[in-house]
This record gives structure tokens, sequence and C-alpha cells, in this order.
């Protein structure tokens, strides 16, 4: 009886672990437009993608808005986008992305078990010349939240099993000046979407359906200008 037992327990246990190992791949980051394919129809994958991966520790936010503790990520989008996807996941866990840029806060942590239930928004600001970017002219630059997300069914699951993690995707409205992708610095907010500390590892990615060479991500000014 004994033995059955501790046989049913290892199967559990391997389909768990095959499961949690399943929920937390990333998969293609897929636009807005779709495509049909047989009885199928799937979003088609953004050509242009670009991955931070950091580390987010308590007391390191960059503001407090609505009493929650947001850290920020800085883009640099260098073209006149029709889309934009923002995607952000936490743990980052066993996910490899080729290219990625990595924080050093990250490549110190990069093994820690920490997450934090992600919540971003993407901003676009007024500042449209890279001269213009210095930590004095994105302070006082007026910021417009185009976009928010908190929890999508699209991203893989947490640790706690829970699909908290983030997905966003805003199309570039050319005939309205307020809602248009246009040349300029954006940034990724990011918080949890209850009051608390943020803390874990994090994978970032920013993505448009066309090539936009020059698009640079950072988590300061400083790291950002070294990148244009």
């Amino acid at each position: 009886m004994k033995t059955r037992i501790l046989i049913l327990l290892s199967i559990l246990f391997a389909l768990g672990t095959s499961i949690d190992s399943q929920a937390q791949k990333l998969k293609k980051f897929g636009g807005l437009t779709e495509k049909k394919i047989g009885p199928k129809t799937i979003k088609v994958p953004y050509t242009d993608i670009v991955t931070y991966l950091g580390y987010a520790s308590p007391g390191n936010e960059d503001e407090v808005v609505d009493n929650k503790k947001f850290y920020y990520i800085y883009v640099w989008v260098p073209a006149i986008a029709p889309e934009l996807g923002v995607r952000m996941m936490s743990p980052v866990g066993k996910n490899k992305v080729k290219g990625a840029t990595m924080s050093k806060a990250y490549e110190d942590n990069a093994s820690s078990s920490d997450f934090f239930d992600t919540y971003i928004t993407l901003e676009r600001s007024d500042i449209i010349s890279k001269d213009k970017i210095t930590a004095e002219g994105v302070k006082s630059a007026k910021w417009v939240t185009l976009e928010r997300n908190d929890d999508s069914s699209e991203m893989p699951k947490q640790p706690s099993g829970s699909s908290y993690n983030s997905l966003l995707r805003y199309k570039s409205d050319a005939g309205n000046p307020a809602k248009a992708l246009t040349v300029g610095l954006y940034r990724i907010g990011f918080t949890t979407y209850k009051t608390g500390e943020v803390k874990g590892t994090f994978l970032a990615q920013v993505a448009a359906p066309i090539k936009l060479p020059g698009v640079v991500m950072a988590k300061t000014i400083e790291d950002l200008k070294k990148g244009l």
C-alpha cells in the first residue's frame, strides 16, 4: 500500500513539475493583426522586439503614484510606429532571450525566486529630440498614459499559479496627435496591483510590427543616453 502511495505521489510531483515548467515558458509575442491558419486564428508575431531583464527591490522605486511604488524603464523610439506592444513577466525564471539587455541588478539576482504581481503602463513624453533627454528634462516633461494592463491570460502563469503577468498593445492614431506613436521618449511604468513592495526579477519587452532600428531600453536616463 505504501509503495502505491509513493508511486502516486511521484507521478503527481512529476506532472506538477511539468505543468509548472510549461506555465513559465514565454511564448511568441503576437500583435493586433490576426491571421487565420486552418481552423485557428492567430496573432501575427511582432517583427521587432527589444528585451530588458531587471530586478526590482524595495526602496528603489522612482515615484509614488496613488500610494503605489512605481518603477520606470525608459524607451527611446526613433521612428513613427503604427503599433507598440509591451509585456512583462515576473520572475524571469529559466527564460532566455537572445540579445536581451541585462541590468547589473538582474545579474546579481538572477537566481532569486522572488516575483511580484505585475501592473504596467505605456507612457509617452513630450520629448522628441535626443538632446532634450536629461535628468532635469525628463523630470519636467509632460507624460501621458496611453495604455495600461494588470493581468493577462496570454502571459505565462506565475509560480503561484495565478495569471498575474501583464501585456498590452496600443495602436497609433495618426489623426490625433495626442494618441499618435511619434518619435520620442517613452517609458514603461510598473508596480504591483495591490499596494505594497515590489520585489523580484522581471522580463520586459517592447515590440512593433515593423523594424524600428535604434530602439533603446534602460532603467535610468544615464544608461539610456549611453545606448543612444
